[in-house]
């Protein structure tokens, strides 16, 4: 009985631990990070991707295109090749407008997850909570739209970033590619729901 309840035990306090715990990351203190995510940063640049999003039964392909605007300012559009308007998502400081959407994905709990989605995708300077060593590389945890998430550094690339629930990943982007200014490939996984996002770079 008493070897059980030392296992009931243990397996809370795991269950319970944070997302660096669980992780085994090492709190390493202040480092001088310019800028966590490089890749959508550029006003005089046109970031076009070849997309493909499945949304629970649905499936949506086209063009998905990046513009930022200011200096917290950017638009977000997803065309089919043909050119007919699926989204068209404005996002200026803390403020988000849907300028259209197509009525097949016009439902409020579908835009508010594309909203956080891409929010995170876009957020260069999220605010800075801890910075963590795992395995040599750097891991920093910020929060957006109030909630956490840890940005993975690769010899000061960024190459992922978590969406913590419950110390527990959420949802995951993953950047991959050659270059540290921009991603040549991007997907966004949802662990807990039918959602999937994938864009390739068009160069």
């Amino acid at each position: 009985m008493r070897i059980l309840l030392s296992s009931i035990c243990a397996f809370f306090l795991i269950g319970c631990a944070s997302y660096p715990k669980k992780n085994g990351f090492r709190p390493i203190g202040d480092i001088a990070i310019d800028n966590l995510n490089p890749y959508f940063s550029d006003t005089s640049k046109d970031y076009v991707y070849k997309a493909k999003i499945d949304a629970f039964d649905q499936s949506f392909g086209g063009l998905f295109i990046v513009k930022k605007l200011g200096n917290t300012n950017h638009r977000l559009v997803f065309t089919t090749e043909m050119g007919n308007t699926i989204f068209d998502f404005t996002f200026q400081e803390d403020n988000f407008k849907v300028n259209h959407i197509l009525k097949a994905m016009d439902k409020k709990i579908l835009t508010n997850i594309l909203k956080k989605d891409f929010k995170a995708l876009i957020k260069e300077h999220p605010p800075i909570h801890e910075v963590f060593s795992t395995q040599g590389d750097i891991v920093v945890e910020t929060e957006i739209l109030s909630k956490k998430h840890y940005f993975y550094l690769v010899d000061h690339r960024l190459t992922k970033i978590a969406r913590v629930k419950s110390g527990k990943e959420a949802v995951v982007f993953q950047f991959s590619g050659d270059t540290r200014s921009y991603a040549k490939e991007i997907r966004i996984l949802h662990k807990n729901i039918k959602l999937q996002i994938v864009l390739t770079a068009l160069e």
